[in-house]
C-alpha cells in the first residue's frame, strides 16, 4: 500500500523544507519530494509539520497505567497514549522492585513485543534496583540492592534490556557495566552520589548515559563537579533531559543548550501513571504520590516522582524556553536516541528509512502518528 503525505512542512535534524511530499510504501519511506504522486491514500499536510517519529527511552506510565503493574493491558494502554504524544518507539521503563516481581514485569513486556501493533518496543529501560538508597528519590529504597550482573542477565534473556540505570559508585557496578556493555546494554548513571572521578571510572568501564540529568545525582560544585558537572563537560556522555521546566528549570535548560553539543542531548518524559490525568493521588513503586498542578511528588518527603509530561509538550517547551527553531531541536527527540540505541533506519525522514513519522500542528498538538507506514493515531 502506498501512502502519500503532501503539502507538508518537513523537518529533519538541522534542516527544513516547505511544501514537501513523502511517499510511504510497505512500511518504508520510498520517496521524498519525488515525482511519483500515485498512492492508495493521500494525506493533506497543509499547515502541519512532519517530524521523525519520536523515541521516548524513559517512560514508566500514563493515564493510570504503570509498566510495573505487570499487566499486558497496562502496557498496551501506555503505548496507546504514547502514540497520542507522537511517540513511535518506546522503552517501557521499570522501577526498583523485588527480583521476582521484575521478572514478571519483563515477561509482560516480552508479550507486548510479540505483537507491536502500537508503538515499537525494541526493549526495556531497567531503572534500578542497582542504585544508591541515599539518592533513591521516588524509587522505593526498600528494594534497592547491589549491582548484580546475573540478575540483569536473567531479565535481558526474557526481553532485551536496552538501557540499565544504576549508581556507578556501588560495589560491583564496574563489573556489571563491563558485562552489560559487552552484551549490548547501555549503562546510565542514576540515583547516584558519585564523584566525577568515580563517574570517570564507570565511563572507562563502558557507561554512556546520564539518567534524568540533574535529578537524584551529585550536583555541580566548584571544588567537585560531580555527575552534573560531568554531564555538562564530558563529551563521552549522552544526557537525558525531562523537558517539563520543573525537573530542570528554564535557566538550567538554557545553560544545557548553551554548553552541551546538541548531539549529546536526548529528550525524555520520565512520565508516570499520573500523566494524562488531573490532580489526585496514586502510587509509584509502592510509594504514595500526590499530583497537583501537573507536578507529581511523593506524599512523604515531597520528592519529585517522575513527571506528567507528554513528549510533544516537552518539544514545545524546549522551543519556547531556548528560542531555537524546531529543526535545531528535533534531533533530541529521535535521531540521537536512534543513534545511541543502534536503531538503524530510524530518526530521519529520508528515502529508505522506516516510515515512522509524527505530524504536528503549529501548536505542537499531534495530528497523526504513523508507525511502519500505518496511521496508528489520528487526533
Amino acid at each position: 500500500m502506498k501512502v502519500l503525505i503532501q503539502n507538508i512542512s518537513l523537518v529533519n535534524a538541522y534542516e527544513r523544507s516547505e511544501s514537501a511530499s513523502i511517499l510511504l510504501e510497505n512500511g518504508v519511506i520510498s520517496n521524498v519530494n519525488g515525482a511519483d504522486t500515485h498512492a492508495d491514500e493521500i494525506i493533506d499536510g497543509t499547515d502541519l509539520i512532519a517530524i521523525p517519529g519520536m523515541i521516548d527511552i524513559h517512560s514508566h506510565g500514563a493515564d493510570g497505567a504503570d509498566v510495573c503493574d505487570g499487566s499486558l493491558s497496562s502496557i498496551r494502554h501506555i503505548a496507546t497514549k504514547k502514540l497520542a504524544e507522537g511517540v513511535t518507539t518506546w522503552l517501557p521503563t521499570t522501577l526498583t522492585q523485588p527480583r521476582q516481581r521484575l521478572q514478571e514485569i519483563v515477561r509482560v513486556v516480552a508479550q507486548y513485543r510479540d505483537q507491536q501493533d502500537l508503538t515499537r518496543c525494541p526493549g526495556l529501560h531497567i531503572e534500578g534496583p542497582f542504585i544508591n538508597a541515599k539518592n533513591a528519590g521516588a524509587q522505593n529504597p526498600q528494594f534497592v540492592r547491589l549491582p548484580d550482573w546475573q540478575e540483569l542477565s536473567e531479565l535481558h534473556q526474557i526481553a532485551p534490556a536496552k538501557i540499565v540505570s544504576l549508581a556507578p559508585e556501588m560495589l560491583g557496578a564496574a563489573e556489571l557495566i563491563r558485562a552489560a556493555t559487552a552484551a549490548g546494554i547501555i549503562c546510565s548513571a542514576a540515583h547516584t552520589s558519585s564523584t566525577y572521578a568515580e563517574l570517570s571510572l564507570a565511563i572507562a568501564a563502558g557507561l554512556k548515559h546520564l539518567t534524568h540529568f540533574g535529578n537524584a545525582m551529585t550536583p555541580l560544585h566548584h571544588r567537585e563537579i560531580g555527575v552534573v558537572g560531568g554531564g555538562l563537560y564530558d563529551s563521552r556522555l549522552m544526557i537525558e533531559i525531562i523537558g517539563d521546566t520543573i525537573h530542570l528549570g528554564p535557566d538550567m535548560l538554557r545553560l544545557i543548550f548553551a554548553v552541551v553539543p546538541r548531539e549529546r542531548i536526548m529528550l525524555i518524559t520520565d512520565s508516570v501513571a499520573a500523566s494524562w490525568m488531573g490532580n489526585g493521588e496514586m502510587q509509584l513503586g509502592g510509594l504514595d504520590v500526590v499530583v497537583k498542578d501537573n507536578i507529581a511528588r511523593l506524599k512523604e518527603g515531597g520528592a519529585l516522582a517522575g513527571s506528567t509530561l507528554k513528549m510533544n509538550e516537552g518539544l514545545k517547551n524546549l522551543v519556547e524556553v531556548t528560542g531555537l527553531p524546531i529543526e535545531s531541536l528535533i534531533a533530541i527527540t529521535s535521531w540521537n536516541q536512534a543513534q545511541s540505541l543502534g536503531l538503524d533506519g530510524f530518526g530521519k525522514i529520508a528515502t529508505g528509512y522506516h516510515a515512522d513519522i509524527t505530524l504536528l500542528r503549529k501548536d505542537f498538538s499531534v495530528a497523526r502518528t504513523i508507525v511502519a507506514g500505518e496511521s496508528r493515531f489520528v487526533g
